[in-house]
């Protein structure tokens, strides 16, 4: 079998500068604000769950570890970190901004939480939720953060963020 690599593209990649589109410094403001502070509110919200009766490692990461990896991520958050092709013409995977050890925490949520066996299920339905919407969030930045942010991907992605991370619990609508 033989393997034929495209031929690289001709210079550095800072040889195409990146094109704006128009209203894009508006837009990605506006982005960046909404989910910072969904960010903020869903890392506030982990700080206020309760202990562990007895103190175990799980309950500082809950309480430290992962709100800070929440924060991270969301405000980490960049357009500009988006997957592309390498000057070799290899894909790389973006990573939306946010670094790989941030990832790791918020991946650990579901393994975390069969010991976080204090908390009502409930609250570990919503940590999960949060975790998800998080991560979600990082992906479509780094897939395609111009379909995230002008159609309301991520608006809509923090909005699920807001709602898991509500401080008032379990809502029933009848």
């Amino acid at each position: 079998m033989t393997l034929s690599r495209l031929p690289a593209p001709a210079g550095p990649p800072d040889d195409v500068p990146h094109e704006t589109w128009e209203g894009q410094t508006a837009v990605l403001a506006a982005a960046a604000a909404g989910a910072g502070a969904a960010g903020r509110r869903a890392a506030a919200w982990v700080r206020l769950l309760p202990a562990p009766p007895l103190p175990v490692p799980v309950g500082d990461w809950f309480a430290g570890e992962l709100p800070a990896a929440i924060e991270t991520a969301i405000g980490g958050l960049d357009p500009e970190e988006c997957d592309h092709m390498a000057p070799d013409g290899r894909a790389i995977d973006g990573t939306g901004g946010v670094d790989a050890g941030t990832i790791s925490i918020l991946a650990a949520v579901p393994v975390v939480l069969a010991e976080a066996g204090w908390l009502a299920p409930d609250q570990q339905a919503r940590l999960l939720a949060v975790a998800s919407a998080v991560t979600g969030a990082v992906r479509l930045i780094a897939n395609d953060p111009g379909t995230a942010i002008l159609h309301g991907l991520l608006t809509r992605l923090c909005a699920v963020l807001d709602h898991a991370a509500r401080p008032g619990g379990v809502v029933c609508v009848p």
